[in-house]
């Protein structure tokens, strides 16, 4: 294959439809906006206008709240920390801290800590250093025989 072969396979790209470009086009004089009114127009939004009456999204009482503060956890389960160290890219005998977790690639960045959920099992011999864990996680290795230590400040939640 060369330079001047290469093409988007059939039917990926569609080509725009110009209106407004004349009568042989099907298309041409109101472009396919019909004849007078509001929608005809030029500057036309009309999304959530109900004709004067108050739009429903506006009726309608606002819910929720997002806190501004809230910490963000980047989240682990354990079967992918069992198939790193399965794969070698993490060490079973040293300790696993949260630095070692960000270079092994298994977590992209910390963010406010590493949390471990207990999803998948650990069979491995582990000793983890981490920001937070959800009690069965923590249940789930000292089961296999390791520790899961967590700062004072937020014990296993």
């Amino acid at each position: 294959m060369k330079l001047h072969e290469l093409r988007d396979n059939d039917g990926a790209t569609k080509k725009k439809k110009r209106v407004g470009r004349g009568p042989g086009s099907g298309m041409g004089k109101t472009g396919g906006r019909g004849i007078k009114g509001q929608k005809s127009r030029s500057g036309v939004a009309i999304k959530g206008f109900e004709g004067g009456q108050m739009p429903l999204y506006q009726r309608l009482p606002k819910r929720g709240f997002n806190k501004p503060n809230r910490k963000a956890f980047a989240v682990v389960n354990l079967g992918l920390i069992q198939k790193f160290i399965d794969d070698k890219k993490l060490d079973a005998g040293a300790a696993i801290t949260e630095d070692a977790l960000v270079e092994s690639g298994l977590v992209r960045r910390k963010l406010d800590g590493i949390r471990v959920l207990a999803k998948g099992d650990v069979t491995s011999k582990i000793t983890l250093e981490v920001t937070g864990a959800s009690k069965s996680a923590v249940e789930a290795v000292e089961k296999a025989g390791g520790t899961l230590t967590l700062p004072s400040v937020q014990a296993a939640e």
